[in-house]
């Protein structure tokens, strides 16, 4: 009887794991998307996620700004839709998966996570043709602080 408990527990460990294994042996990534229910942009970021092996589910919470500033978005660094992992990170806007994956494989001292604040034409979600706006991605501290993490010259710098 204990043996069956003890691999019931693991079982759900697995079910409720953060990160599962893709069949090609690449790890995915489980993001909860907090998002306007209308939001179209987001579907388009969340099939870039999903590309890149970042799997996500969206959410529809009924006071979206609330919920960013319970998070510690500032409005200034706010955008239309906030990803979260493991209850811990946030990524708000149009954050770049190569990004996501860097901040992740070590994620930096004191960071809670990153934006894009706005919503730059030609980043993941808000393709417009051949147009392009740089842009910044930027680190979010828990103290408040910000500092840029990658710098978005060229569309191909997002991949």
């Amino acid at each position: 009887m204990k043996m069956r408990a003890h691999t019931l527990a693991i079982l759900i460990g697995l079910l409720l794991a953060p990160r599962v294994m893709a069949s090609d042996s690449q790890e995915i990534t489980l993001m909860k998307v907090y998002k306007s229910e209308t939001c179209g942009c987001c579907l388009h970021w969340m099939a870039h996620l999903e590309e890149h092996q970042i799997s996500s589910e969206g959410v529809h919470p009924q006071n979206l700004a609330s919920f960013k500033e319970a998070f510690g978005i500032a409005p200034q660094f706010q955008s239309c839709h906030t990803g979260v992992i493991d209850d811990r990170f946030v990524f708000e806007g149009h954050v770049p998966a190569k990004h996501i994956k860097q901040f992740l494989e070590s994620p930096p001292s004191g960071a809670i996570g990153l934006s894009v604040p706005g919503m730059p034409v030609g980043s993941p979600g808000m393709e417009i043709g051949d147009r392009f706006d740089p842009y910044t991605v930027v680190q979010l501290n828990a103290d408040g602080t910000t500092q840029p993490f990658a710098q978005i010259s060229t569309p191909s710098d997002q991949f």
